[in-house]
């Protein structure tokens, strides 16, 4: 009997914790063939991997985080990954942090990450990435990090990211945005976290607090004045000049007439 108990016991303590997700299969595998590993940093994303990349708490994938058999953190950084962000990465559902920061991925940011309804961070700084910011992000409420910096994004900043109660940390900074910086990010109220310059800095067509004034792309104050006073001056010459001719011409006129008065009581021989 006591042989038979710790069969059951080494059986049971052999098994997995959970089984795999098909979602984060469909995910990991979609994500390795949109990327491109030059380096070889992910030898061990294989096929079979993505069937089972979790054990419980434990990953089978370089920079792959697992919680109860379901991938909750993919920190892929500084590997010199190419190639763009596939839009079913949003079947890793129960992902809280994508760290893909420091490498060269190109592409647009997907819209379909509004489907990561636990994402806490989101890191995808210093890349190549294109297009504008999705709004959609504000869709995922528990984001505390967005970091976009060090990109070629263009556009304006979705004012809808101000609505994320829960964001601490912000930075798009040396993009290519433009337009006004929200208010609800810029001069954010209450108790929520605050963005300095930073944040913002880098992005020459962007605007609004807390940035510093845009500098006049006009002329400037001197010039201004410049341009006045020459004006100024030329005015008066011209003016001068109008009325030594006035006066030569009335001059002219009046020697004239003087000579005729003069011509009439001369008597004549």
């Amino acid at each position: 009997m006591g042989f038979l108990i710790l069969l059951l016991l080494l059986t049971f303590t052999t098994l997995p914790l959970s089984s795999s997700d098909p979602n984060d299969e469909a995910c990991l595998t979609q994500l390795s063939q949109n990327l491109k590993d030059p380096l070889n940093n992910l030898q061990n994303w294989t096929k079979s991997t993505f069937a089972n990349p979790c054990s419980g708490f434990t990953s089978y994938l370089p920079g792959a985080t697992c919680n109860n058999g379901r991938i909750y953190k993919l920190s892929l950084t500084n590997l010199s990954l190419q190639g763009s962000i596939s839009p079913f990465l949003s079947n890793c559902t129960n992902l809280q942090s994508l760290d893909l920061s420091s490498n060269s991925i190109s592409g647009p940011i997907p819209q379909d990450l509004q489907y990561l309804v636990n994402l806490a961070v989101l890191n995808l700084s210093s890349n190549r990435l294109e297009g504008e910011i999705p709004q959609q992000l504000a869709l995922c409420a528990y984001l505390n990090v967005i970091d976009l910096h060090d990109n070629l994004l263009t556009g304006q900043i979705p004012q809808e990211l101000g609505l994320l109660a829960r964001l601490s940390a912000f930075d798009v900074s040396n993009n290519k945005l433009s337009g006004p910086i929200p208010a609800s990010l810029g001069n954010r109220s209450g108790n929520l976290p605050r963005f300095n310059a930073t944040s913002f800095g880098g992005n020459k067509d962007l605007y609004g607090y807390p940035l510093p004034p845009m500098k006049s792309k006009g002329l400037s104050v001197l010039a201004i004045v410049g341009i006045g006073l020459g004006s100024g001056l030329a005015s008066l010459v011209i003016s001068f000049t109008g009325v030594c001719i006035w006066l030569k011409i009335t001059e002219e006129k009046m020697a004239a007439a003087e000579e005729g008065k003069i011509g009439q009581f001369m008597p004549d021989y």
